[in-house]
């Protein structure tokens, strides 16, 4: 899941209203030579479901991880893109990549999801050279000890 990613975490976190959980999947360490300008658009893509947990049922689920399998290999290569973060719960799952140019991002997704069937996703995109949205996310993180 990204070459420029060296190592991953998971966060869990409770909306206390309803005692549901979104799961987090963050690249916890990148290699220290990349460099995060070379990537400064940030790309949101957001898929959402229906479910009484808030999290996905297996077949959704299953059908979340062929696309991102698909996406992982069109876009890791040549620096194009690093995923950054992976949020599920709540009904919506969101990967947030880190990419080079929004049109070669776009052009390798389309080929990447040719074949699959239709998605229920949307993308938004916005220039984050700081990568501030996932800065402030890991700057959020409270590690705890079990």
């Amino acid at each position: 899941m990204g070459s420029d990613v060296l190592e991953w975490a998971t966060a869990i976190s409770t909306n206390k209203k309803n005692d549901r959980r979104i799961i987090f999947r963050y690249a916890k360490l990148l290699r220290s030579e990349f460099n995060r300008a070379s990537q400064p658009i940030r790309i949101d893509i957001l898929w959402t479901y229906t479910s009484d947990s808030g999290l996905p049922i297996v077949e959704d689920r299953e059908r979340m991880d062929r696309f991102e399998d698909a996406l992982e290999v069109a876009l890791d290569q040549e620096g194009c893109a690093t995923l950054a973060l992976v949020s599920t719960g709540e009904e919506l799952r969101q990967w947030t990549y880190y990419a080079r140019s929004e049109a070669e991002f776009g052009a390798r997704v389309d080929f990447a999801i040719a074949e699959l069937p239709e998605l229920p996703i949307e993308i938004h995109t916005a220039y984050d050279p700081e990568w501030s949205t996932y800065q402030g996310f890991v700057a959020g993180v409270k590690e705890t000890v079990n």
